[in-house]
This record gives C-alpha cells, sequence and structure tokens, in this order.
C-alpha cells in the first residue's frame, strides 16, 4: 500500500484553500454601514416619539378645553333666568384671571353668577394644568335672551397650545387660533 490514498482522503476532509479573491467573515466597512443605517432608523423613531407625545399633550388639553366649556354651559342652563339675562358675561372681553373681585353692588342673582363664573375658571385652569394666576389660559361667556324667552350663550375658551405640533391642516370647524394659541367656540342653552 503506498501513501498516496490516504493524502487524498485527508485532502478531502479539510476545506479548499481560500484564493485571494475570496472573502471570509465581515469587513469593517460593511459593520460601519450597518451601525450608520440602524443609527438613522433609531434617531427617526425617537423624532416620532416626540411628535406623538407633543401631540397626545396637546390633545388632552383641547379634550379638557371641551370638556370645561360644556361644564359651564351646564351651569347656565342650571340658572337659566340669569345666565339670558347676562350675569355670566365678560363683558365681550376675554377673561383670564380666575379669581375677579366680585362687584358688591351687583344684585345678589348677578353676585351668585360671577361667583360661580370664577370657581369655573379656577377649575378651567386646574384642568388645563396651570395655576390659577396664570394668563395663558383665558374663557368669555356672552348670553344673549330672545323675544321668545329663550337665548343663546356663547363661550369661547382659549389656552396656549405651544408644546402641541405645528403641522395639520385639518381643523374643526369650531376651532380657531394661530400655531400657539388654540380656541374652542360653543354655543348652547
Amino acid at each position: 500500500m503506498s501513501l498516496e490514498p490516504a493524502s487524498r482522503a485527508l485532502r478531502r476532509r479539510l476545506p479548499p484553500r481560500r484564493g485571494r479573491n475570496t472573502q471570509a467573515g465581515v469587513g469593517l466597512l460593511e459593520v460601519m454601514i450597518s451601525v450608520l443605517i440602524l443609527g438613522i432608523g433609531l434617531l427617526g423613531i425617537a423624532a416620532m416619539q416626540a411628535t406623538a407625545l407633543r401631540n397626545g399633550q396637546s390633545s388632552l388639553e383641547r379634550t379638557q378645553a371641551v370638556i370645561q366649556t360644556y361644564a359651564v354651559l351646564d351651569l347656565l342652563r342650571a340658572n337659566r333666568t340669569n345666565a339670558i339675562a347676562g350675569y355670566y358675561n365678560t363683558g365681550g372681553a376675554m377673561r383670564c384671571n380666575a379669581a375677579e373681585a366680585v362687584d358688591a353692588s351687583l344684585p345678589s342673582g348677578q353676585q351668585g353668577a360671577q361667583g360661580e363664573l370664577n370657581a369655573w375658571m379656577a377649575s378651567y385652569k386646574r384642568s388645563m394644568g396651570l395655576p390659577a394666576d396664570d394668563l395663558s389660559a383665558c374663557a368669555m361667556v356672552a348670553c344673549v335672551g330672545n323675544t321668545i324667552g329663550g337665548g343663546t350663550c356663547t363661550v369661547t375658551v382659549q389656552w396656549d397650545d405651544s408644546l402641541g405640533s405645528k403641522g395639520g391642516d385639518a381643523e374643526d370647524l369650531n376651532s380657531e387660533g394661530g400655531s400657539n394659541r388654540r380656541a374652542v367656540t360653543v354655543a348652547a342653552l
């Protein structure tokens, strides 16, 4: 027996030798490119998360504004006679102070209405996460009677939405405001 067949059997078990043109493993450049692509993707996800948080906060503030608008309308419905008489009116201007002094010279019904409006303004500011003396959240109440004994009250609330997203063209029909101010107006009674 010769040694030649044994060496052939050994060669069959070993993998073939690699030449200069073949590559084994991953090169440093490929790893760097894949890390770059992964990093860009993660930055995009982080930006989307930040936008989602901003929009979530803006949505919460808008929901609170609508809830508080309907709360004051319920207050006006409960005291319909004084509401139609204009005791809850804010004088046609936005009211931003939650602790306005009630004028003692006013009739008792109007004093009570102004006190209730003060309490509602404080509640509105608390629901928006603001202190009572903050002037960024304002409201206006305007009630008008008609000739058949009914009336309409229009409530407008306004707040600072500077943390919300600046984009988007879809606006509700009863919403107005600039890029930092938002307002909700509801008319009912």
